[in-house]
């Protein structure tokens, strides 16, 4: 149940618009629902500031469903990564207005959007890492953040980059993905005075050990204000992000 949710059932109480025993019996069902095969974590909202996501590889499309439909239900907005087109047609048959981002592989919901607060960049070095990258812009997107995303602008074309600057300047928060070498975080952090978020992919040929090779290469950046997040973990940069700038006065630097 999400913090507006709760003022309202609150004040409905106070209002006497629903009785005591009504207001206990949603407020049992804040902290978690059991399905069975999964326990849903609805107290996450009131909680972290954004409702529990869904993961949704390895789980097959009813799974999903079900889980959406539930986590639905106490949520206004709803986010499934990695999750295959078979994923999304199972949940959407529960909730019509669910919608798909296919390039993000991602299945979403945002029933109330409200105003996004500007100063997330998020920059990807080659074209093959776009999906990464889009899993990243969504996911701060849906925390109520504006995105401003440029793609193939990696350091084999550094002009690229450098045409860039300004608005990298004037951010608050920098995603950077990139897979093969891995360079880009390290020389955009030597131009910013702002954090930057690397993300390895694992796109590149086979001494790039499916992202390994970014990775360790983001790990041992030169440059100062780098942080590093899984291989190909899209989600966890953009959640990082947003929680950065959400933290951050007026958007932009």
């Amino acid at each position: 149940m999400e913090e507006s949710r709760l003022r309202a059932l609150l004040g409905a109480l106070q209002e006497g618009e629903v009785t005591l025993e009504e207001t206990l019996q949603q407020l049992r069902a804040l902290p978690f629902e059991e399905l069975g095969f999964a326990t849903l974590d609805h107290h996450r909202g009131l909680r972290q500031g954004f409702p529990e996501v869904i993961y949704c590889e390895g789980k097959t499309p009813e799974q999903t469903a079900q889980i959406a439909e539930r986590l639905a239900a106490r949520s206004n907005t709803l986010l499934g990564t990695r999750a295959t087109l078979a994923h999304f047609e199972a949940a959407r048959e529960r909730l019509p207005d669910l919608q798909w981002h296919a390039g993000a592989r991602a299945l979403w919901l945002e029933r109330e959007p409200g105003p996004k607060k500007p100063g997330i960049v998020v920059v990807c070095a080659g074209t093959s890492d776009l999906p990464v990258a889009e899993e990243a812009a969504l996911t701060a997107t849906l925390m109520g953040h504006e995105v401003q995303c440029f793609h193939d602008i990696g350091v084999a074309g550094l002009h690229r980059l450098l045409h860039r600057l300004p608005a990298l300047q004037a951010a608050t928060v920098i995603v950077a993905v990139a897979g093969m070498e891995g360079a880009l975080p390290s020389v955009l952090a030597g131009l910013v005075a702002v954090p930057v978020i690397a993300v390895p992919t694992s796109v590149g040929y086979g001494a790039s050990f499916g992202g390994l090779a970014a990775l360790l290469a983001m790990l041992n950046a030169c440059a100062s204000g780098v942080a590093v997040v899984n291989i190909d973990n899209g989600f966890g940069a953009g959640y990082m992000a947003a929680m950065i700038n959400g933290k951050s006065g007026a958007g932009g630097a």
